[in-house]
């Protein structure tokens, strides 16, 4: 199962942003930031912060669901739980 981690990294990779970038759009240093995509027991604020930035859901995040709605609700996307697939999400 996909960590917090692994699914934080995946998302700003699929953005093409780097850890300081993220800092920077979260207002943060980027040791914190670094701190936060290394860890696997984000913050309620920093999670849901995150959710809303990549527009996924919080349990998608948080590894419990591997699909990700569109921006209508109406179309899940299966989203690879093999770390070594990629994933392009938009």
């Amino acid at each position: 199962m996909p960590s917090f981690s692994d699914r934080l990294k995946e998302l700003r990779l699929s953005k093409q942003l780097t850890q300081k970038q993220m800092a920077e759009i979260f207002t943060m240093t980027e040791r914190n930031y670094q701190r936060i995509e290394a860890t696997n027991s984000p913050s309620n604020e920093n999670l849901v912060k995150f959710a809303d930035f990549f527009n996924v859901p919080t349990d998608y995040l948080l590894g419990r669901d591997n699909f990700i709605t569109d921006v209508e609700g109406s179309i899940k996307v299966k989203v690879p739980t093999d770390k070594n697939s990629t994933t392009n999400i938009p």
